[in-house]
């Protein structure tokens, strides 16, 4: 006889799957907020008129986009308890995510950046604003407004690269998937689960940060 599906095996499970949902989206989270923040203050920066800033930012940006995910992750957790440092899987999950999602940020932001006419910061500055005023208030809005699509590709990108987080032993939706199939023996209904709610996750994600990028960025450009 031929593979006889069984989903109804997998019914017991559902506490540990959404248990994994929960972490991975709180990871991804964690991650786009401050990896954004982050990413907007490395993208000031790297238009600093410092040569030392803009060398140490494009150097932290070049490392972290032409080395795999994995091994960044691997470094935090098991490289730095070499110098004393010791961090907790999630927590070194969560460091990894915000890093690398920064440096990509970092990237976007500054293209968003330099894509603002010079007569806009002008303008800002005609109105009484300076220094962070026109910056905040003027030019990093407009920025925002014109890379969000690529922001929300990114972040929605991490969150799918956070399958990885598995491998120190995060109890992501990954890892969820490995443990209930190493006890049923049902790997293809426990993937193919799997496989569709990050199907499901990635298309609410993307969904969602659109509804809210109409409503934050109401009548400017994207």
């Amino acid at each position: 006889m031929g593979y006889q599906l069984d989903f109804g095996a997998l019914v017991q499970y559902l506490g540990l799957f959404l248990e994994g949902t929960t972490v991975t989206l709180g990871l991804t989270a964690l991650a786009s907020v401050a990896g954004i923040a982050l990413g907007i203050v490395g993208a000031a920066a790297a238009r600093s008129k410092n040569d030392w800033v803009r060398r140490l930012i494009a150097g932290y940006v070049e490392l972290i986009r032409n080395t795999p995910f994995i091994v960044q992750m691997f470094f935090i957790f098991f490289g730095l308890p070499s110098l004393g440092l010791r961090l907790s899987a999630l927590t070194a999950a969560a460091l990894a995510m915000i890093i690398n999602l920064t440096a990509y940020a970092i990237e976007i932001i500054r293209a968003g950046l330099d894509a603002v006419p010079p007569g806009q910061a002008e303008a800002g500055r005609a109105m009484g604003l300076h220094g962070l005023g026109v910056f905040g208030l003027i030019v990093l809005p407009q920025a925002l407004a014109t890379v969000y699509p690529a922001l929300v590709a990114q972040i929605t990108i991490t969150m799918l690269e956070s399958a990885v987080v598995s491998q120190i032993a995060v109890v992501d939706l990954t890892h969820v998937a490995d443990l209930i199939q190493s006890r049923n023996f049902r790997s293809f209904e426990t993937y193919l689960v799997v496989t569709v709610i990050y199907l499901i996750l990635a298309l609410l994600l993307r969904r969602l940060l659109a509804l809210a990028g109409r409503s934050l960025f109401a009548g400017r450009t994207q």
